[in-house]
């Protein structure tokens, strides 16, 4: 309560979200979703559901979102349940370029479930090294490329991320929970129409409660995703 915090992922809630994160529904168990509930008494649940994903769908012009997700890792794994399998190669950006461990970092378990190859900045600017990524890409041939980080201040050409992703038949994912809060805003480049999927915590920039969520225009994919995270990582 004396200091101020100056790391984005450190935000702060309001008032607000702390009194409806204390209410009885945090009590309540609510397996599946909306209309599809596998507990008894969860119409009030849905209403939150539906009301979340809708305005998701809106902040981010997208026209599916998955808010279940505890954490963004856990959105990460959600995506990677739904579209990889063990063994698959992966194509993210190294932690000491500013990557976040679920990108394929070795120690975690993206890096260990996964053939996980690591792309990084140039040296003489700090700016994410694009020659490099297409280059590893074509190496590597993964069957998804990450976008997005935890501490890299630079905006991402997604284009360019989706023309290589392209080139090699890949799936671009970004990983947006660090600048979410600036591309809901019109601060920030969005991810879409570029990405077939993006995902983001709901704190940091956003300023709400800790979770995840995954974001699509694709409607096979949404099923995907849906499936992945509930029965698949959190049933």
């Amino acid at each position: 309560r004396n200091e101020i915090e100056l790391i984005a992922s450190e935000n702060i809630v309001s008032a607000a979200v702390m009194e409806a994160q204390g209410s009885v529904m945090t009590n309540k168990y609510a397996e599946g979703y909306p209309g599809r509930r596998y507990y008894g008494g969860c119409q009030y649940v849905d209403v939150a559901e539906n009301l979340a994903i809708s305005r998701a769908c809106e902040l981010f012009a997208c026209d599916f979102a998955n808010v279940q997700p505890n954490s963004g890792s856990q959105a990460n794994q959600g995506v990677f349940q739904a579209l990889l399998k063990p063994g698959d190669t992966i194509l993210g950006m190294s932690l000491d370029a500013g990557g976040h461990l679920t990108h394929g970092a070795k120690p975690n378990q993206s890096g260990k479930w996964f053939n996980a190859i690591q792309y990084g900045v140039k040296r003489e600017d700090n700016l994410l090294d694009y020659d490099e990524v297409e280059a590893l890409a074509k190496e590597h041939k993964p069957q998804m490329i990450i976008a997005g980080g935890s501490a890299i201040p630079r905006q991402i050409d997604f284009k360019r991320m989706r023309e290589i992703a392209d080139m090699v038949g890949a799936y671009l994912h970004v990983d947006m929970a660090h600048f979410a809060g600036l591309v809901a805003a019109g601060e920030h480049p969005s991810p879409f129409p570029h990405a077939q999927v993006a995902t983001t915590t709901t704190h940091k920039t956003l300023r709400g409660p800790r979770g995840g969520m995954i974001l699509t225009n694709d409607e096979a994919l949404a099923k995907k995703f849906n499936s992945a995270i509930f029965p698949g990582i959190q049933g």
